[in-house]
């Protein structure tokens, strides 16, 4: 890029039109553009800056300000610039945004928009390409390979920021070279790794809760296998310690629920071969309580009948006394008595008859309505039989009773479990919203930080143009006083100027009228003929006539040229007064106390409030973070009492599943004995009812028979009697005869002797009774604490069979749940794998780009890319720097680590060829470090050219600098400077330096008056 002409009109300091022809300073290569301290030559750059960007660099960039105060208010503000860029030539005119004077504007001016020309010389004609401010600066970005940052750094080289980068840290030359070499994307990828490893992060830490509660899940099943009575396999060998396995996703979780399924499954085969074993130990301890309770039931049975039998035997002849006197006094009645015999033995029959009638139909309702008795015959009922398979079930149902009140247990323990399942359940889902809020609330204060950041960010930027604005105010206040001295300096001066030209107006009138005497005087001595002393002449044609005394005049001229002298002294001092108090006033202005103390207030207020706002979202930010760490405790915590809640759900839902398989085991056996009653307590008294009418049909039907059977005999003793009483003679008949009361009680002794009688051989002859003679006959007794021990033989072996049954269904469901969560964990596992993979991937990769990890330089990956061209602006700048040392100093990059853990990669040192030692740049002196300065600002130049594309720059500015070199080095500096016109490029040097002066003949002067500055080009031969 080449620029050829540069004009402007009122812009900065340049009140008229000024135009700048760089062909011509560029003839030589070389050019100086110097002028007095706040005369304009930034001006000049910012003129070709603004043309091209449409904006000038750092604090001067409100563009309204660009307008001159110096120039005509009607006239209009531009800058046009004239250059070749890739091989094209091009001419772009801008004007900044202005208040144009104008009647209907508001407070008489009216708002002028930025305007954008842009032109191209093609074939000798301008050619428009574009009248838009943005579409025209996009050409020009594109066209120039640079932004305005780069251009700035590029074509435009300011010392003073090199020099501070030469003794900067690793971190405040990141920020100027991320500037230069658009390195924010390399922090954006940063940002998108990060970004990118937090969710990988997220999606591993889903699948570990996943894993975490899976292997909760398992440990209960566990646990509750080791509550069931279980060999603790599980407990030693399946479970480890949380650290192994929280948050992880690794094999090792499979391996925790093999472990913990292998020994479930080994708990189940002992369970169930303990089981088998219990079950045949319990069928063992029923037969041989059975046999033992049936033999000592037969044995004491046969006892009680024997001892019936022996008091029988002992009352047979008294029975049978009472029989033959019996016998005689019925053979004594055949004549007079028979008949009232068969009278009672027939009532008596009747009577038997009537109850068991009663007795029947008592019975035949009870069949028809009682569901105990529904399996009897109604017409011909076996009513031993019946009354034999009751008592048997009444002997079941009385044993069965404490399964009842087991099974009523199970059930409120049933209720109880079910309660608490539910209030788990409810905890579960209360704890699940909680934690949704709480994730809610941390996404909503990650916005809010996000927000603040930016803002924090800036609080120190802010501060600090808080402060410079602060200072704006002191010095545009200083610059009002400042005019205001100047002003009464400056009317002192007119009078003492005008004192002066008026003294030295009397002394020259005076000379003048002295001089005029004095031709007189010489005019009186000559004489007709003779020469002229002064001329020669001998011809005197109109000499003057003589006006006052010659000395007289020369006294008053001698006053007058002492007053003269007097007043031009005292000029010369406000005349340096009046320079000072200028140059003061200049130096105000340069650094911005022309600005309008309302407009430097409105910006000092205006800073003030953007760095109290920044400190506030700084605060808020301190705030927000820490409550942002408060939310991530307390949803931790809520995540700890999920998994908590879920694994005693877990619990509590095995427990129950139990309880209800138990109740499932037991209930139905029990509900055929209720047979349709609500309690087996119900069913046993139904039992009792049926058993006492069964017993009161039996009795009943005995005593019918026995009164059938002696109404049959009574009139078998009267056929009997009739042919022969038996008697020798009435008196026997009649001493045989008995009261009717003693008649009766002898036949009661009677009926009861034989009753016992058929009885006890009814009893004797039984099956049982007779088994247990011939076991009392061979010696097999029954000892009471034997049969006691198989009762208790019995009960256990009852207990540990229900026990074993229990665990091995326990066993049997821990070991399909168990199968289940590993199937579940190995699916998750597998589908956790590339997650895990992509996370440990993206994390090494943000570790390693943030500087982080294994990354030992803590160097970011925008650090690295910088670091990259750091070294390449080194390399660069020490070819030049050699020459400007005379071979003695090289720039070197460094990459060696900072102290104490700070950011490394960015360093920079100066090596000392004449001793070989490394310095560090802060050690070099001014003109060394200006040396060192320039030349980095020159190889930093060539990088940033190579990095926008090769973009061939043919016009360069460098700025202030020079004054801090001695001789030997200046010359050594222009030499190198020299050295960068080669192939045609054109050097522009800013400088007020007086050597500099000499040494270049061609220079771009900048002139300032009171009415603006002025431009103009000198070309003289450098001394």
């Amino acid at each position: 890029m080449r620029i050829h002409k540069l004009r402007m009109s009122a812009f900065g300091p340049f009140a008229g039109s000024e135009e700048v022809d760089f062909e011509r300073l560029g003839a030589h290569g070389l050019f100086l553009l110097n002028g007095a301290t706040g005369a304009g030559k930034t001006s000049v750059l910012d003129a070709i800056c603004f043309a091209l960007y449409g904006s000038v660099p750092g604090a001067r960039q409100e563009s309204r300000r660009l307008r001159s105060d110096h120039a005509d208010a009607a006239t209009e503000p531009s800058v046009t610039c004239e250059f070749t860029a890739q091989g094209r030539h091009f001419e772009v005119t801008r004007s900044p945004a202005w208040d144009k004077p104008s009647a209907r504007g508001k407070n008489g001016f009216t708002l002028q928009q930025a305007k954008t020309l842009l032109r191209e010389r093609v074939d000798g004609t301008w050619v428009e390409k574009s009248s838009r401010n943005d579409e025209a600066g996009a050409e020009i970005t594109a066209l120039l390979g640079m932004d305005r940052e780069q251009f700035t750094r590029v074509v435009m080289l300011p010392q003073g920021d090199f020099a501070a980068f030469l003794r900067s840290k690793a971190g405040e030359r990141s920020e100027l070279l991320q500037k230069l070499f658009g390195t924010h994307r390399f922090e954006a990828v940063e940002k998108e790794l990060a970004s990118q490893a937090q969710e990988a992060r997220a999606a591993v830490e889903r699948f570990a809760d996943r894993t975490a509660m899976l292997l909760a899940q398992a440990r209960s099943e566990a646990a509750s296998l080791a509550h069931a009575g279980l060999p603790d396999q599980a407990g030693s060998d399946g479970l480890v310690d949380d650290d192994e396995t929280d948050g992880a996703l690794t094999a090792d979780a499979v391996a925790v629920v093999d472990r913990l399924h292998s020994a479930a499954l080994d708990g189940f085969a002992a369970a169930k071969d303990r089981a088998t074993e219990a079950e045949a130990g319990r069928a063992e301890a029923a037969a041989l309580l059975a046999d033992a309770t049936a033999r000592d039931d037969r044995q004491g049975r046969l006892s009680a009948a024997l001892e019936r039998q022996v008091l029988a035997a002992a009352a047979a002849p008294a029975l049978a006394a009472d029989k033959q006197r019996l016998a005689r006094h019925r053979m004594a009645e055949v004549l007079s008595g028979q008949l009232s015999a068969l009278e009672a033995a027939s009532a008596a029959d009747h009577h038997a008859a009537m109850s068991l009638a009663d007795a029947m139909g008592m019975l035949a309702m009870d069949i028809a309505g009682d569901p105990e008795l529904a399996g009897m015959d109604a017409e011909s009922p076996d009513i031993e039989a019946e009354l034999e398979r009751l008592k048997s079930q009444q002997v079941v149902i009385e044993a069965r009773l404490p399964d009842e009140q087991r099974l009523d247990s199970l059930r409120v323990r049933e209720r109880e479990l079910e309660g608490a399942k539910q209030r788990l359940e409810e905890s579960v889902g209360k704890l699940k919203e909680k934690a949704a809020d709480l994730s809610t609330e941390l996404v909503a204060l990650g916005a809010g930080i996000e927000a603040l950041e930016e803002p924090a960010a800036e609080a120190a930027l802010r501060a600090k143009e808080a402060a410079a604005a602060q200072d704006m105010v002191a010095v545009v206040r200083e610059h009002q006083a400042a005019a205001a001295r100047a002003a009464q300096v400056e009317q002192r001066h007119r009078v003492a100027l005008d004192h002066h030209l008026s003294c030295r107006k009397d002394w020259l009138d005076l000379r003048e009228q002295r001089l005029a005497n004095a031709a007189a005087e010489l005019a009186g001595q000559l004489d007709a003929g003779e020469p002229c002393p002064v001329c020669g002449s001998e011809d005197h044609p109109a000499p003057p006539p003589t006006a006052r005394a010659a000395l007289e005049l020369a006294q008053e001229e001698q006053e007058a040229h002492q007053l003269a002298d007097t007043a031009e002294r005292a000029l010369e001092t406000i005349a340096t007064e009046l320079a000072s108090a200028r140059q003061r006033l200049a130096v105000l202005a340069g650094q911005g106390g022309e600005t309008p103390l309302e407009e430097a207030l409105e910006a000092a207020g205006s800073s003030a409030a953007a760095a109290r706002r920044t400190q506030e979202a700084v605060a808020k930010l301190e705030g927000l973070r820490g409550r942002r760490q408060q939310l991530q405790d307390s949803l931790s915590e809520v995540k700890d009492a999920i998994n908590s809640t879920v694994s005693g759900l877990a619990e509590t839902g095995t427990a129950l599943d139990e309880v209800a398989r138990q109740i499932a085991e037991i209930d139905p056996a029990l509900a055929q004995l209720r047979g349709g009653h609500s309690g087996l307590a119900k069913r046993l008294r139904a039992l009792r009812k049926s058993l006492a009418t069964l017993d009161a049909a039996h009795r009943a039907r005995v005593q019918a028979e026995t009164a059938a059977a002696r109404l049959a005999e009574a009139g078998q003793q009267l056929e009997i009697a009739l042919p022969g009483s038996g008697f020798a003679d009435s008196v026997e008949a009649a001493a045989a005869l008995l009261p009717a009361s003693e008649a009766e009680a002898l036949q009661a002794r009677i009926r009861a002797g034989q009753d016992e009688d058929a009885r006890l051989a009814e009893l004797l002859g039984s099956p049982d009774l007779v088994l247990a003679r011939e076991e009392l006959d061979s010696g097999l007794t029954v000892d009471p604490a034997a049969v006691e021990e198989a009762r208790a033989r019995n009960e256990a072996a009852g207990q540990a069979a229900r026990e074993a049954g229990l665990g091995a269904a326990v066993a049997a469901r821990g070991v399909a749940a168990l199968e289940r969560i590993r199937n579940d964990l190995a699916a998750v596992l597998a589908e956790s794998l590339a997650p895990q993979e992509t996370a440990r991937t993206l994390a090494a990769l943000a570790d390693a780009a943030a500087g982080r990890g294994e990354n030992s330089y803590r160097m970011s990956l925008n650090s690295y890319v910088l670091a990259a061209r750091l070294e390449q602006v080194a390399a660069a700048a020490s070819e030049r720097l050699v020459a400007m040392s005379d071979g003695r100093y090289l720039l070197k990059y460094t990459d060696a680590k900072a102290a104490r853990g700070a950011k490394s990669g960015l360093g920079l040192e100066v090596v000392d060829q004449w001793t070989g030692q490394h310095r560090d740049t802060s050690t070099l002196s001014g003109g060394e470090s200006f040396m060192a300065a320039l030349a980095l600002a020159l190889g930093l130049a060539d990088v940033v050219q190579q990095e926008a594309g090769g973009v061939d720059i043919e016009t360069l500015f460098v700025d202030e600098g020079f004054g801090s070199l001695d001789e030997q080095s200046l010359e050594q500096v222009m030499d190198a400077l020299e050295g960068l016109r080669d192939g045609g490029r054109v050097v522009g040097l800013v400088s007020h330096v007086a050597e500099m002066k000499q040494r270049i003949g061609v220079q771009l002067q900048v002139v300032k008056g009171r009415t603006g500055s002025t431009l103009h080009i000198s070309e003289t031969a450098a001394a």
